[in-house]
């Protein structure tokens, strides 16, 4: 088959496309053959060296396509089915021997290109609204990114509830993409201080909840535009991570929560991993849930779309095609 390998951790040159082995399943494990694969920002923490994984490796934690054979000992799957899954490396490839238990059966009406677009943000922003801070109607949640792939998906999972969206964005394209998915006011942090308008946005009370995605930059600032015992998600670093410090400075801000979710957390058994994924495909059949895939690259072309990634040049989800 064909593979993206990374023998030395770098820039996106290191994403090396050349022959590779295709794998067989072990015991417990399903042989799919891919036709979409999720581009994801965990994805570039894993090339850099960030989030470091042995190597060689094929780098790439979530996909669709459909199971072509089966290890020992496999109940949740059969061939032929077509299943997606996330949080397991080695899905920028052809093929990939994945758990059994990870993987999830797409339903009728949905393709395997929304599928891909769906495990590993979809279930980020279905654990982020329904567990790690339980958003209800009349909250207001600050976005960032929120012209992302997980932004715009919280978007409207916080506008399914009935609360209040803020979204930043870095440009007006993204604005005007921000609203147009729901939310209720954006900001251009390029051009306004984002905590002072956010004060501004909610009469100086703050917001319940930030959902962060960039770490470094905007740490002190989303602290600063909670309200007293709000909650401050930070679900990535894509600005570099956020520096040591003082956890009495929660107490002198509003008596704060800071958490550090991870979806692996939050998906932790199947019978989670299932009710996320199935909520957001009922979701997405109903046309209550919109995924917006702005980008499809050639598997080859893995090392374009990490420089675009990085270069926040994309919004919504980016897939590669193997």
């Amino acid at each position: 088959m064909k593979a993206i390998v990374v023998e030395n951790t770098g820039g996106p040159e290191s994403l090396v496309y050349q022959d590779h082995e295709t794998p067989a399943p072990k015991a417990g494990e399903a042989l799919v053959k891919l036709e979409a694969v999720g581009l994801n920002y965990i994805d570039v923490y894993h090339r850099t060296g960030l989030y470091p994984l042995p190597r060689p490796f094929i780098p790439g934690m979530e996909a669709a396509g459909t199971v072509e054979a089966l290890g020992e000992g496999v109940s949740e799957v059969a061939v032929g089915d077509r299943v997606a899954y996330a949080m397991y490396p080695g899905a920028y490839a052809e093929y990939a021997a994945v758990p059994a238990g990870k993987l999830v059966k797409i339903p009728d009406g949905v393709t395997a290109q929304q599928a891909a677009a769906t495990m590993l943000q979809g279930m980020t922003a279905h654990y982020l609204v329904t567990s790690t801070y339980a958003l209800k109607a009349g909250d207001t949640a600050l976005i960032h990114a929120a012209a992302g792939g997980v932004g715009l998906l919280l978007i409207q999972l916080a506008k399914r509830i009935g609360a209040r969206a803020i979204g930043t964005v870095s440009t007006e394209a993204k604005a005007q993409l921000a609203r147009e998915t729901g939310a209720d006011d954006v900001i251009l942090y390029t051009e306004q201080d984002f905590e002072s308008e956010t004060r501004r946005l909610t009469g100086g009370k703050g917001v319940q909840v930030v959902y962060d995605s960039v770490g470094q930059t905007t740490f002190l600032k989303s602290l600063n535009s909670l309200a007293p015992r709000g909650m401050l998600a930070l679900f990535g670093q894509s600005s570099g991570p956020v520096a040591s410090f003082d956890p009495a400075l929660l107490a002198q801000k509003g008596s704060l929560f800071l958490t550090r979710p991870s979806l692996a957390a939050y998906a932790a058994t199947r019978e989670e991993l299932l009710w996320r994924a199935g909520e957001l495909f009922d979701w997405i059949n109903a046309g209550e849930l919109k995924l917006r895939i702005e980008k499809t690259f050639p598997l080859a072309d893995a090392a374009e779309a990490h420089h675009q990634l990085e270069g926040r040049k994309t919004t919504g989800k980016v897939l590669l095609l193997p």
